[in-house]
């Protein structure tokens, strides 16, 4: 496995444990993250508070179905089920860009669909 995938598996692993830590270890410190229509992060202290957003619970199930790489991005997809703080499991699907540096994710975007 290349240095850029083994990131981005310890990257998932540390959100399914919500390990911030771990997580942060995975990124450079000018990191972007951005969900769509939802946030944009930018350096690791606004990261950070987008690991749990407000009303989650930690620990999701994260699977990876596919993890794909070409010169400095990795593509991750699969599926995710979390819970919300009122008790209700939401089932959504994901597809996760990273770009890439010295083996740190540089820059994140993440697309999630709801599937219940």
């Amino acid at each position: 496995m290349t240095r850029n995938k083994t990131t981005v598996e310890a990257f998932m692993d540390g959100f399914r444990r919500t390990d911030r830590a771990q997580i942060l270890s995975c990124v450079t410190d000018d990191v972007q993250w951005e969900l769509p229509g939802a946030f944009k992060a930018r350096g690791r202290d606004e990261f950070n508070q987008h690991i749990v957003s407000e009303g989650f619970v930690s620990n999701p199930r994260i699977a990876v179905t596919r993890l794909t790489e070409e010169d400095d991005v990795v593509v991750a997809e699969g599926s995710v089920q979390t819970e919300q703080t009122d008790g209700t499991v939401l089932h959504l699907v994901f597809c996760d860009v990273f770009v890439m540096r010295d083996g740190k994710i540089r820059q994140l975007t993440s697309y999630l669909v709801p599937t219940n």
